[in-house]
């Protein structure tokens, strides 16, 4: 029996959306409504093909919420709300409690603003979404996919801090891994594609405003570059990656900052914009760069050199690597970024062939690259929807 599913994506002033019809995943309507809680939020959905866009306030999540209801109702995708069985909503942070999606109740909200601390951009956002869509589609029922839950394979030699081993025991201090959907997305998509024995040993790229590396080993997550929180690993839009951690105490004397202010700083002031001053936009540096400005190119050059450092470290892992994806944002659209990352790696095989890069083709590598080298758009929310469909045993 076909099903209604929502997959919902909220960012901290923004939020995605697809409604499908399951389990034959049609789209009826996709969306993203931006700058929420401004005069200017700007709503854009596509239904049948054809793109419509609205300049509207929305103050809040509940009028962008409403506001999306209302869009359905009004352009007859639905004729009721109650025809929606079933919303599914990404969570960045799931810890140690969760290792698959799961309904959503009391104690499942209570762990998601529990651990709020450790994903302070996304999880209250995430969990303003859920109790916006309880309150306005009270009949559907609410899944929470976490980023993290793909990662849970990933083996103690790689999750573990070298810190006392009770704080790994009694609070959870390991590494976790993000962006779960997307990477578990291309595990499943690339041997569709390509087939399973050269997508045996592959390491997945998401490289957007947030970015993480996963060594995927038959389409199981052996390691990711994001850690016990989405602040760690390569170089971001405005996140720092990894750095020493004695910085930390470092700046809070230095600067007689707060740990808040230390947080702040190193999630929202660091990063790609950090280095540059300028943005933290891909497309921004480039244009910058080829002007002339130092800082510019010197935060791309660190960007590419953190992507080609876990790859390096990743190829370890996998015992040798098959194939190489692009994905998200960057990954899917920056032929630069592309061929910076790729130019340091022939040493593995990897070969690009230019035209086809700058096209952006599905398969870029050339035809002697020993790896598969692979632009795959991701795709978060038929990933969510699949899982709201688990959980609800309507598969």
């Amino acid at each position: 029996m076909s099903q209604k599913i929502l997959a919902i994506n909220a960012g901290s002033s923004s939020l995605k959306f697809k409604l499908y019809t399951m389990p034959d995943e049609k789209v009826l309507m996709s969306g993203q409504i931006d700058r929420i809680g401004t005069k200017t939020s700007e709503f854009s959905y596509v239904i049948a093909g054809k793109r419509s866009k609205i300049v509207a306030p929305m103050e809040s999540f509940d009028t962008a919420i409403q506001n999306v209801i209302d869009t359905l109702l009004t352009s007859h995708v639905i004729q009721s709300k109650n025809e929606i069985t079933g919303v599914g909503h990404r969570i960045s942070h799931g810890g140690r409690y969760y290792s698959a999606p799961v309904l959503v109740d009391e104690d499942v909200k209570s762990k998601i603003d529990e651990l709020a601390v450790l994903s302070p951009l996304h999880n209250p956002v995430n969990l303003l979404g859920i109790e916006a869509f309880e309150k306005l589609l009270p009949h559907a029922q609410e899944v929470a996919v976490f980023d993290t839950s793909f990662h849970h394979t990933i083996p103690a030699k790689a999750y573990m801090y070298a810190l006392p081993y009770s704080y790994y025991e009694d609070h959870g201090i390991r590494r976790y891994g993000f962006h779960g959907p997307s990477h578990e997305y291309i595990a499943q998509r690339a041997p569709e594609l390509f087939g399973k024995e050269k997508t045996h040993r592959m390491i997945s790229c998401h490289l957007g405003n947030g970015g993480s590396l996963t060594a995927l080993l038959d389409g199981k997550s052996v390691n990711s570059s994001m850690g016990f929180t989405p602040l760690a690993g390569i170089v971001m839009g405005t996140r720092s990656g990894d750095i020493d951690p004695e910085i930390i105490p470092f700046i809070e004397e230095e600067f007689h900052m707060s740990s808040q202010e230390v947080r702040n700083m190193l999630n929202k002031d660091s990063g790609l914009l950090g280095i540059s001053g300028l943005s933290n936009d891909i497309r921004d540096l480039d244009k910058a760069a080829q002007a002339g400005n130092k800082r510019a190119q010197l935060a791309l050059d660190v960007y590419v050199h953190q992507i080609q450092q876990y790859i390096g470290a990743y190829t370890t892992d996998l015992e040798g690597l098959d194939t190489l994806v692009f994905t998200a944002g960057i990954g899917e659209h920056s032929a630069l970024i592309r061929q910076m990352v790729c130019d340091r790696l022939g040493y593995l095989g990897v070969k690009l062939d230019a035209a086809k890069n700058d096209a952006n083709e599905l398969s870029i590598e050339a035809a002697d690259s020993r790896v598969k080298v692979a632009v795959i758009p991701t795709d978060e929310e038929i990933i969510i929807a699949r899982d709201v469909m688990s959980v609800l045993g309507l598969n």
